[in-house]
Formats: C-alpha cells, structure tokens, sequence
C-alpha cells in the first residue's frame, strides 16, 4: 500500500491538483520537484489571491479613506492576524512583516543588537546556522566588539547540549539557533535551549524559515524573545516575512528604517515614532504578497499540520530506505529528531553533477553547500545533494529520484 493512502485526511490526486507547476515536463519528463526546502510550490488559492488583489483591490494601505485603500488595508491586516494565530503569539501587534527571514534577523542585529549588546557581550550560534544567522552577527561584532561563539554538533548534525550549556555565562547576551536545519533536516531542541538561555539571563532568536511548514508552533509555549521565518517555504509568496518579537522588547528597540508609515509625528527638528508594528514598516509595504500569504495560512490550516506532519514523516522514512539501498550513497545528517529533508553525497560523484544529471531526467533537486559553508567545512564536505519533500510529494517521485540515482551512477561511473 502505498504511503498516500495511509493517511485519511491527505488526499494526494488532490493536493497535487492544487499546484498548477508540477503539471509541466521538464526536458520531456514529468516534473518531479524534490527542492521545498528552498522554495515551496504555491497552491492556485494563493495564486488567485495574489492576481485577485490586482485585480479587485490595488491600493496604497493605512493612507487613504477611499473604498479601495480600507479594503487594502483590512485585508492586509487581517494577514497579521492569520500569522498571530499561526504562531500563537500574544498579540497582532507582536507581528512585523519583513522581507523575508534575512531580513527579520538583520532587523533584530541592527537594532536590538546595536542598542543593548556592548564590547565583550558574547553571542551564541550553532554549528549548523545558515549564512542568514551568521553574518549579521558577524557584522554587529565587528562593530560592538561583541564575541560571536559556535555551539558544537556531533555526527549526527545534532547540537551538542552539554557543550551548550558550558559556553552560556553571565557573559551571554544573546542567542540566535536554527529551528530546523534547511541543509540536514535536524530539529533543534529549541524550547531547552530558551530555557537555559534565559536562565542565564540571554535573550533568543529562533531562525524559523525551515519549521513553519512542518512544526506547531506555539512563541508563547517556548517563550522565544523573537522568531522568524519566510512565506515562500509555507506555500506563500516570495519577498515576504515574518518577525515576532515580545511586545516590550520591540517597544524598546529603536526603528531599523526611516520613512514613511513609521512616523507618528515629524518636522525638520524632531521626528516621534508610530506605534508598533508600524515602527518597523518603513515605506509602501508589499501589499500583495501580504495579503496572498493569508490564503497560504489557510491552506495549511485546511490541511492540518499534523496530517502534513504525519504523511512528510512517512515519505521521509521511505526516502531513508530507499536511498541507503544505493551503492556509494551516504546521507549526511541522521539526526534522531528530522522533517523531510535529506542530504547526501555519492562516492566519486560531485554533487553538481548529481544534481545536473537528474535534471534531465525532469527531477528538482538541490545541490552545494546550502548557504551554509561552515558547517559544510565542519563535516569535511565541498557540498551535498539535497532532496526535500513537501505535502504533495509522492512515493512515486521518490522512486523516481533512486531510478534517477541509479543512472546517474551508470553514467558517471
């Protein structure tokens, strides 16, 4: 029986109805798209908002008191209020719309980290950090003179807890760790190292951009001091994203750009801030794609993301399997606690290849270092082939993608 039918409340023929790209050939075969770790597919409901906005409602938002402008704007905010509701958190007004998960962490290091971090403030990431959650900390203490720190991870891709909690002191202001790493598909075990970071009295960024599609999520439940992420990996547009922050610490934390919609009151001589969110939405935001994104929230929630979770899981394990079978293949990354992810190389095979190979054969996959060169340099690793799976993959592509393995080895040898 195959896994699709295992779970009552997936319907597959329909889900995969629902994504108008993966009915395409690429190079004569059926496409088989195996890189939502890097973008996922967008339903047609998030399609059709997005063309509808256009379409129906085009307006500047929070100016105007014409019919087009309030209709803008509450549907724009009504997308704050789907993603409080997604995460849990306290408030919509704790609900920053960025430009994507880069730019939510840059937010929080240029602003939170620039007011409150001084010389000798020591920051803390993990091994497995994307580029996103290293450089701007990088940048902040090349300017604040702050000590950046590296938690270790084992073999595995786990990080290493008792490691962890020798590095946190009172020396320790800030924590910023992956969710979910986009290169191994580790879940990190992030509601203990917020308790021990706070313990210590640190504050904590989570990098949420691999755990939305995945993961409840609950800020209140973890206590995270922020969280962030991007649409385009829930099913949502491109150019949009998510930072939560505890109400008192935005308040406290001066504003990351300048323009419009974040004044309250301005002359020449002073200028006083809105409040939040608007503090932190400079200028003409991306109305659009905001108000798409609620359609990719509903989508999910329509879906259940326990049945998501569930179906992701047995792919995930078939997957396991069936690549282990292959001669050569090793799979980097076993952590015990994993989402639908799965890296690996292929003995006397680059990956670039690997990856330019299966294109042929019409099948998506990812290929390199992922954005995150040291842990590549920790694992001994140039790069990695990386298939990802999403809700509308089935067993089918995964067979696929070994058939395709099975003759990229023939080929290269």
């Amino acid at each position: 029986m195959l896994v699709e039918q295992n779970i009552a409340s997936i319907d597959i023929a329909k889900i995969r109805n629902d994504f108008p790209i993966l009915n395409q050939q690429i190079n004569g075969k059926q496409l088989v798209y195996l890189d939502n770790a890097a973008t996922t597919q967008k339903p047609r409901q998030v399609i059709d908002a997005l063309s509808g906005y256009y379409e129906h409602t085009n307006a500047n938002i929070h100016r105007g008191i014409h019919h087009l402008a309030e209709k803008a704007t509450s549907e724009f905010e009504a997308t704050r209020r789907h993603i409080q509701g997604l995460l849990k958190a306290r408030l919509p007004e704790e609900i920053l719309f960025t430009y994507g998960t880069t730019d939510s962490i840059n937010l929080v290091a240029q602003t939170y980290g620039r007011k409150f971090l001084k010389e000798g403030d020591e920051i803390l990431i993990s091994t497995m950090e994307h580029h996103s959650n290293i450089v701007p900390w990088q940048m902040l203490c090349e300017e604040k003179g702050c000590v950046l720190r590296v938690i270790p991870i084992n073999e595995r891709g786990e990080i290493v807890m008792e490691e962890f909690e020798k590095m946190l002191s009172e020396r320790t202001k800030f924590v910023s760790v992956v969710h979910v790493s986009n290169a191994l598909g580790t879940i990190n075990p992030v509601a203990e190292i917020i308790k021990k970071s706070h313990a210590v009295g640190a504050k904590v960024l989570i990098d949420g951009a691999q755990a939305t599609s995945h993961l409840h999520l609950d800020v209140q439940a973890l206590d995270c001091d922020f969280y962030a992420f991007s649409l385009h990996k829930l099913f949502g547009p491109t150019g949009m994203g998510i930072l939560y922050g505890k109400e008192n610490i935005l308040n406290a934390m001066p504003p990351y750009r300048g323009g419009g919609e974040m004044i309250k009151e301005g002359t020449f001589e002073k200028t006083t801030y809105n409040e939040l969110p608007y503090k932190f939405e400079a200028g003409t935001p991306n109305i659009a794609d905001v108000v798409a994104a609620k359609s990719a929230v509903d989508y999910v929630e329509s879906l259940g993301i326990d049945a998501i979770a569930d179906y992701e899981k047995q792919l995930l394990d078939y997957a396991t399997e069936a690549l282990q079978s292959l001669d050569g293949l090793r799979i980097v990354g076993t952590a015990n606690e994993k989402v639908s992810v799965i890296s690996f190389v292929m003995e006397g095979i680059h990956h670039q290849d690997i990856g330019v190979l299966l294109d042929q054969q019409g099948i998506a996959i990812r290929t390199g270092h992922h954005c995150t060169q040291p842990l590549m340099q920790r694992l001994g690793l140039a790069g990695t082939s990386r298939a990802s799976f999403s809700v509308y993959n089935t067993i089918e592509e995964i067979d696929r993608l070994v058939q395709g393995l099975h003759k990229v080895r023939k080929m290269v040898g």
